[in-house]
């Protein structure tokens, strides 16, 4: 039996998942503000680089639920410094890069590597801290991995602006070196039950999301009722309902289709699809509207993201205090309308002639929303399941929203393309006017699929009371914040 961990193991503990956290954070943000450069460099259609994108949430959202189980079987410590290593080495190779799709190959293996060393981090720290002590680690693990969200676009469009686009990819190699070894050098091994793999599930539903999105991104090009994006469409349904039937009979199923019988667990998980989806898309073409459009630089374009990103730390530890309070669903539902009328703002002004001093607010009042919505909506998720059970919503929440970010990103490129182009800032702001409609109405949905959340009593009287504080914990922690 191994000894409680000493005060010096939980601190190397807390330091290093925190680091690892951070970077994984950093890196699905600091892209965003590099866009344009990419794309003069590689000649990219838009539709191209989304996937530069798509291809880290795609490899992150249909392996995160397996990262877990691998660490359990094969060793936590060992599956998180490797998870460490593989994705510093597809660090590397983004850096290294010299066609796009290099590049995006690059980044789906940098979302395999953040798959496993996400969900590993939550699980070593929970297994290290005791029960009193857990509440107090994930906050400080949550606000580090919050910090990333925040300056990582300006991070981004700062190295891009001084040193190129690559050394946003460069400088995860010694900090990655370093993490590794130290994780080697100072965590103690650790194994959780015995997991199956649920490798076929994992095949069909990753497949399913990509022909769809396939789908999306190929719909302008070569027609919405063309063989290919028929044949792409009924290819998702028919991967997606096999995926379903194999849930329902496998032994180990990676998504329990059971859990999705409690209305408050599928409305919550369905909303969150739904509001990531619009979150994604604008950060993908936010960046680069304020630099085409508006003709600041990529650290100008990440500095003035702020007022929509910064708000995430005011916000949801407010949003954390009153949802027991007052319950999930009226956070959600008036997050989701404030983020509706934000982006729906900013659509409305978009163009050549809006200077940056007419976003502010809108930015803010999106900001706000979605900071009240997405703490709220995980609550609600792991509020309507048993304890025994948190630790696998929290992961399909996870998968949700990474998916649901890969479809808004599809999504709202199409509109762009169909409605504006990179050839001038006149037409870049139509297509970006277009595209921010739909995200504002992508939120809209989302709010009024939150009504169907139950009132504070029904989720006090459905919760076990002893999970409370523990289901609490997990609800803000870092996998809720909205990275990209």
């Amino acid at each position: 039996m191994q000894d409680a961990p000493n005060p010096a193991e939980k601190t190397w503990v807390l330091a290093l998942t925190s680091l690892a956290s951070f970077m994984m954070a950093l890196d699905a943000l600091v892209l965003t503000t590099a866009f344009a450069d990419i794309r003069t460099e590689f000649s990219s259609t838009v539709e191209t680089l989304q996937w530069t994108v798509n291809a880290y949430n795609l490899a992150f959202a249909v392996l995160l639920l397996s990262g877990a189980a691998l660490g359990d079987r094969f060793g936590r410590r060992r599956m998180f410094a490797g998870g460490i290593v593989l994705f510093t080495l597809a660090s590397a190779a983004c850096a290294l890069a010299r066609t796009v799709e290099w590049l995006i190959a690059a980044r789906a293996v940098q979302g395999a590597g953040a798959a496993l060393v996400m969900p590993l981090a939550m699980a070593i720290l929970s297994g290290t801290f005791e029960r009193e002590e857990r509440a107090k680690a994930l906050g400080i693990f949550s606000g580090i991995t919050g910090f990333a969200l925040i300056v990582g676009p300006a991070m981004g469009g700062l190295f891009t602006q001084q040193l190129g686009w690559r050394s946003i990819f460069w400088i995860n190699l010694p900090i990655g070196a370093i993490a590794a070894t130290l994780v080697r050098a100072r965590l103690r091994e650790s194994f959780g039950p015995a997991a199956t793999l649920d490798i076929i599930g994992l095949a069909l539903v990753a497949t399913a999301s990509l022909a769809w999105v396939w789908s999306l991104m190929r719909g302008n090009t070569v027609g919405w009722t063309s063989a290919e994006v028929v044949g792409a469409i009924v290819a998702g349904l028919a991967f997606a309902a096999a995926f379903l039937i194999w849930e329902s009979r496998a032994a180990a199923p990676m998504v329990p289709l059971r859990l999705f019988a409690s209305r408050p667990f599928s409305a919550a998980l369905s909303l969150s699809f739904l509001f990531y989806a619009a979150m994604y898309g604008v950060l993908f073409l936010l960046p680069q509207f304020l630099q085409v459009t508006l003709h600041f630089g990529a650290f100008g374009g990440g500095l003035r993201l702020l007022p929509w990103t910064a708000t995430l730390f005011v916000t949801a530890p407010i949003a954390g205090a009153v949802v027991g309070k007052f319950g999930e669903r009226p956070l959600v539902v008036t997050g989701l309308i404030m983020q509706a009328i934000g982006l729906g703002w900013i659509a409305l002004i978009a163009s050549p002639d809006a200077g940056y001093g007419a976003l502010v607010v809108p930015l803010m009042v999106a900001g706000v929303g979605v900071s009240m919505a997405m703490p709220a909506a995980q609550s609600a998720i792991l509020s309507s399941v048993s304890l025994p059970e948190m630790a696998k919503a929290s992961g399909i929440f996870n998968m949700g929203r990474f998916l649901g970010g890969m479809f808004g990103i599809a999504a709202l490129v199409a509109t762009f393309a169909a409605n504006g182009a990179m050839d001038s800032p006149a037409h870049f702001a139509d297509g970006f006017g277009a595209a921010m409609t739909l995200a504002a109405l992508l939120s809209l949905a989302g709010a009024w699929i939150g009504l169907l959340l139950p009132a504070r009593e029904s989720v006090s009287t459905a919760s076990a009371p002893q999970g409370t504080g523990e289901t609490r914990a997990n609800a803000f922690s870092p996998e809720s914040s909205g990275s990209a």
